[in-house]
């Protein structure tokens, strides 16, 4: 299992049900956030692409009391149709989504990014990056007729140029300009729309890029706190914004990597 850290209980999320996309295993961000969403009291829906994910997916599910898997497939217009329509017939409507998904190729995660990255990769990371968030926002809209939030994840690199980041530097980009844009669409229907920026953490993703490792100690040393990005943080600050304590936050991008973001020159003095 993920290593251990406060999970605080409660029930700031009691009655609501929402949508978790992106859960890959115990060290998943997405993880962190729904061990805690569930901690608070709420009902979660996980959507899974492909046996492989299911078999790994389900038992973390069924741990914290959770039963409702749903295949989507984010590529797939049928599929995704499929997937919120089986939420609908399940609960009628929800209150939050929780969008965890990117991917690109791990030959264009490393080098150069003008020189590695193809135009079918560009399209591909932009589809699943960033349009199944647009895609997913909208869908689940559909179904919170009483307001509700969204959020999504990000990282520093759509900001800044971070080594073998490449295109899912541009992808993450474009996803932080699609959460404001959703935020000013959804808004006047209550829908608050979101974003994280995690720092580098030990996950799937940060193994798919060349050198990734090493962001980790570089983002712990760098830091104004010293210290690796916690799942407790990062699922924490995911509470604040789908629960109510969230309120009249939206459009925003909220950095969540123990201050690395703020540093401009590394103090790199010593005692």
């Amino acid at each position: 299992m993920a290593e251990d850290w406060n999970l605080p209980a409660g029930d700031l999320m009691k009655g609501k049900r929402g949508i978790v996309m992106g859960v890959a295993n115990q060290n998943s961000i997405a993880w962190g956030i729904s061990r805690q969403l569930a901690a608070q009291g709420a009902e979660i829906a996980f959507t899974y692409q492909g046996e492989t994910l299911e078999r790994r997916v389900r038992p973390l599910v069924e741990s914290i009391g959770m039963e409702t898997m749903i295949p989507a497939d984010v590529t797939d217009d049928a599929s995704m149709d499929a997937a919120f329509e089986q939420v609908k017939d399940k609960w009628g409507k929800i209150d939050f989504l929780v969008h965890s998904i990117a991917f690109a190729g791990k030959d264009e995660l490393q080098g150069s990014m003008v020189e590695n990255t193809t135009r079918e990769g560009f399209r591909r990371a932009m589809d699943i990056s960033v349009f199944s968030f647009i895609d997913a926002s909208r869908r689940a809209a559909a179904l919170m007729p009483d307001g509700g939030s969204i959020m999504c994840m990000t990282y520093l690199g759509a900001e800044r140029t971070v080594p073998s980041y490449n295109v899912m530097g541009v992808a993450k980009a474009a996803l932080e300009a699609a959460t404001r844009y959703a935020a000013r669409d959804l808004g006047p229907q209550g829908i608050r729309v979101n974003a994280i920026s995690a720092g580098a953490m030990r996950t799937l993703s940060l193994a798919g890029i060349k050198g990734g490792k090493s962001l980790m100690g570089t983002g712990r040393d760098w830091s104004l706190l010293k210290e690796d990005t916690s799942m407790e943080g990062v699922a924490g600050c995911a509470l604040y914004l789908l629960s109510p304590l969230g309120r009249s936050i939206a459009g925003e991008v909220i950095h969540v990597d123990a201050g690395y973001h703020a540093v401009g020159v590394p103090d790199m003095s010593e005692d």
